[in-house]
């Protein structure tokens, strides 16, 4: 395992503020800038319009002359070159001078390569002779794209137009069109190969969450680059000569405060990461919070930019954590006009280290663009680590519309841009239509039900178990050795059996805090006094083999603040042992019930619920194809000593299906109550299995009862059909934990149920994502804490006069279970199960209580 040598840099920013980072210096998957080979673009063009000798700028760029640049400019009017007074001040020599054209004139370049490309348009109006620039009137666009329509510069200011197009033909031709009784003109002119690294071709919408956009066609102008918390930065000052502006007339400067450190102690990602994205220069500055211990409800940093709705916008948010002395500490939230961008941004869990770059694209579509657009960083409520939050670059760039144009609604053919009232009354009457069609389907069906329907697929379909096991060809002692050759990189620490030994005492029984398929969990102590959880896994146990190794597969290569994290392992002789963090208050089952511990306040399990979303979010989405955990339910979501939530038990986990799999097809495995009825039926596994799981969990949180319960009348058996039964009825407060009563807000209630009741759709399809879900329970969260500040603000003289109780706290278990014990936790005996009618959950219960569950 590679060693991290730390080192620990004092870097004072401002006379008042010291900021300290931690940069790892020695790590196999970052690299600082200079590790990264420079760009060199395949074409190059740099043309200085007007000029009689090159220009060489700063960085090596050297523009050609009019007499070198001859052969790519097609015009037959009169050939002006304008220069301008001495007097003038410019930031470089190219703006000295311009081409001034009478009638349309084209620049057409050879492209040696198809892809992105930058045109750069540089103008500075100046008066010439009889030309008076500041007056004048024209329009640019190429073969297929308007780049400007009608454009005036009004101002005695430089104007840099940059623009990204997508080059597919050899020529590529740029076409300068002078306005009725005008002219045109242009101070220099590039045309440079766009690295591949800068864009991705598939990049997430802001909304609807999940959905993703081809930018494969797409060709953009850029709008705003901005350099977060710095100084601005010129072209040299950039790895492909890009301008970026500083932030601060764009910032809410009373809640942000600017940071920096040294550029050189900044890191990049081998994999997917690159200083041509951003520099080094831009991730070295950020702002953070003002006052990062503030307890002020919706305490954020915002960043607001006038932009034009009409069309969809790219937008990229740089971060790297550069305030940070640990990893683990940072965790905040990012809006795009109040949209939640990005739920808990735990940069620790995606780059590993700090200072290290990392950005996210995301497309505003026009219909839901507003204006002005607002960018938003807010601390999590969290009782793990300090409220702050950062962020160290922006970028905006402007798509084109349906017509091919970044500026106007009329296209190079003259075709108009289509308004949106046309295309939404289209959608409407479709979704109309289908709506009509479904229903009338499902009434076909309905009336062709089988008699039996009621036992295959009503809600009691529900309590079917299954633990169907894998056919499996390798040996034990070949597969664990595969195992470990393959994942041993990502294990974390090794221990010998001595150290795992003295740490359970010798792996005495009276340690043992879990019992599985796998073998057992013991509570040990490491030499340091860091507690842990020891899974030592049964070599004679098939299943136990199986989820030992689903488990090692999925634990190194996942890392994020809501998964029990994995701290190293030992593999002597036939041993196969993990060892994990050790989590100090236990299952979330036991806080809701069949332990005497304090009641859960409705805030607590609101919080929990959200951390457990958070983990199943980044499973789904955190590795290429996704991981789907299998077995959600409340003893697999353990509590930390400050009872944050964190999934557990990846033994049954599968990887998600391919982007051209709509599901991956395998034998049912999960646990009573808690499975997908449609993955049941069809063994089709997606991640919206998970989101049903999920949603049984959220009524345990409700309703403070198992999900399947025999011993109760056979209309309560199953939880979920129960809860909504009453759910429809507008009666939840039948099956509301009688603890939570007089302290729930009614509104957030209602929409913490309406998340649990779209989770338990009966076809996937239905189901919200997961991101989804966390939005719903997030905002239930804040509808909840507006109301708790509402009822202080009324009895705030109370508070004062009385002292205030302090807050139930859930007392720690010692010790508590780490990793689930899935075979025995509260299990009933099949022989205790009373007969009932055979409709009932109960007798589905009886009938396949023999088998093997989780």
């Amino acid at each position: 395992m590679a060693t991290f040598l730390l080192f620990f840099f004092i870097l004072t920013t401002t006379p008042s503020l010291n900021l300290y980072v931690f940069a790892q210096s020695d790590s196999a998957d970052t690299a600082p800038a200079k590790s990264f080979p420079s760009f060199t673009p395949k074409d190059n063009y740099l043309i200085d319009c007007g000029a009689t000798s090159p220009t060489i700028l700063p960085g090596n760029k050297n523009f050609q002359p009019d007499q070198n640049t001859a052969k790519y400019l097609s015009y037959s009017g009169k050939d002006i070159s304008a220069f301008a007074s001495e007097n003038i001040t410019v930031p470089s020599n190219i703006y000295l001078n311009a081409k001034i054209f009478t009638t349309e004139a084209t620049y057409t370049f050879h492209a040696t390569s198809s892809g992105l490309h930058w045109i750069r348009l540089h103008f500075l109006p100046f008066k010439y002779n009889e030309y008076d620039l500041k007056t004048v009137k024209f329009s640019v666009q190429t073969d297929t794209l308007v780049l400007l329509r009608d454009v005036q510069f009004a101002k005695d200011e430089v104007i840099l137009k940059e623009f990204i197009v997508d080059v597919t033909n050899e020529r590529y031709a740029i076409k300068f069109q002078p306005a009725k009784g005008s002219v045109a003109f242009i101070n220099a002119i590039e045309f440079v190969t766009v690295p591949d690294k800068l864009l991705d071709t598939s990049v997430p919408v802001l909304f609807p969450v999940s959905q993703k956009f081809d930018l494969s066609k797409s060709n953009f102008v850029t709008i705003y680059r901005l350099n977060v918390g710095g100084p601005m930065l010129d072209s040299t000052n950039d790895t492909v000569g890009r301008n970026w502006l500083p932030d601060s007339q764009f910032r809410n400067n009373a809640t942000g405060e600017e940071v920096s450190t040294q550029p050189s102690v900044i890191n990049y990602p081998k994999s997917g990461g690159s200083p041509l994205i951003a520099p080094p220069t831009v991730y070295s500055s950020a702002v953070k919070m003002a006052d990062s211990e503030t307890t002020l409800q919706n305490f954020n940093i915002s960043w607001t930019m006038d932009i034009d709705t009409a069309y969809s916008h790219l937008i990229r948010l740089h971060f790297c954590d550069i305030i940070s002395k640990a990893l683990n500490e940072l965790y905040f939230n990012v809006y795009i006009n109040d949209k939640m961008a990005i739920s808990g941004l735990d940069l620790s869990s995606l780059t590993n280290h700090l200072a290290t770059a990392f950005y996210k694209d995301f497309v505003v579509d026009s219909s839901m663009v507003s204006n002005p657009l607002v960018v938003r960083v807010s601390p999590v409520n969290d009782a793990q680590g300090f409220r702050n939050a950062i962020l160290n670059g922006v970028e905006v760039f402007r798509m084109n519309n349906s017509v091919g144009s970044l500026d106007g609604e009329y296209g190079v053919d003259g075709k108009k841009q289509s308004g949106p009232s046309k295309t939404v009354a289209y959608v409407g009457f479709a979704m109309m239509f289908g709506a009509f069609v479904g229903l009338g389907a499902m009434a076909v069906k309905w009336q062709k039900r089988p008699q039996d329907w009621q036992k295959r697929n009503s809600f009691s379909s529900w309590l079917l178990p299954l633990h169907a096991g894998d056919t499996t060809f390798m040996s034990s002692a070949s597969r664990k050795s595969q195992l470990f050759s393959s994942t041993m990189g990502g294990l974390g620490r090794y221990f010998s059996f001595a150290e795992l030994s003295d740490a359970t005492r010798n792996w005495d029984p009276t340690e043992i805090i879990g019992v599985g398929g796998f073998g057992n969990v013991y509570y040990g102590e490491l030499d340091d006094g860091t507690k842990v959880a020891v899974k030592r896994g049964n070599p004679q146990s098939e299943q136990g083999i199986n989820e030992f190794q689903t488990e090692i597969q999925m634990l190194s290569k996942l890392r994020h603040r809501h998964l029990v994290s994995l701290i190293g392992y030992c593999d002597e002789s036939s041993e196969m042992i993990l060892v994990y963090e050790f989590m100090e208050n236990g299952p979330f089952r036991d806080h809701l019930y069949g332990k005497d511990m304090p009641p859960l306040t409705w805030k607590q399990r609101l919080d929990i619920c959200i951390g457990a979303a958070r983990g199943l979010h980044y499973l789904h989405t955190g590795a290429a194809t996704g991981i789907i955990h299998r077995d959600v339910k409340t003893t697999n979501i353990l509590l930390d000593e400050n009872f944050v939530a964190k999934m557990a038990d990846f033994g049954l986990s599968k990887d998600g299906p391919t982007t051209d799999q709509t599901h991956v097809s395998t034998a049912v495995k999960g646990s009573f109550g808690y499975l997908d009825p449609e993955y049941f039926r069809t063994q089709q596994l997606t991640d919206k299995s998970d989101v049903f799981s999920f949603g049984v969990v959220l009524l345990e949180a409700l309703c403070a009862r198992p999900a399947i319960n025999p011993a109760l009348p056979r209309e309560q058996v199953n939880l979920a059909e129960w809860a909504m039964q009453w759910k429809r009825k507008g009666l939840l407060d039948k099956v509301l934990d009688p603890t939570l009563v007089g302290q729930v807000n009614p509104e957030s209630l209602k929409k913490f149920a309406e998340a649990a009741e779209k989770c338990l759709a009966d076809y996937g399809d239905e189901r919200p994502t997961m991101g989804d879900v966390l939005w719903n329970l997030e905002y239930a969260l804040q509808l909840q804490e507006a109301s708790l500040q509402g009822k202080a603000e009324d009895e705030n003289k109370a508070v004062i006069a009385t002292p205030v109780s302090p807050p139930i706290v859930a007392a720690a278990p010692a010790p508590a279970v780490v990793v689930s014990a899935t075979d025995n936790q509260q299990s009933r005996n099949p022989a205790e199960v009373q007969a009932v009618d055979d409709n009932s959950g109960t007798a589905m219960f009886a009938q396949f209580a023999a088998l093997n569950g989780r």
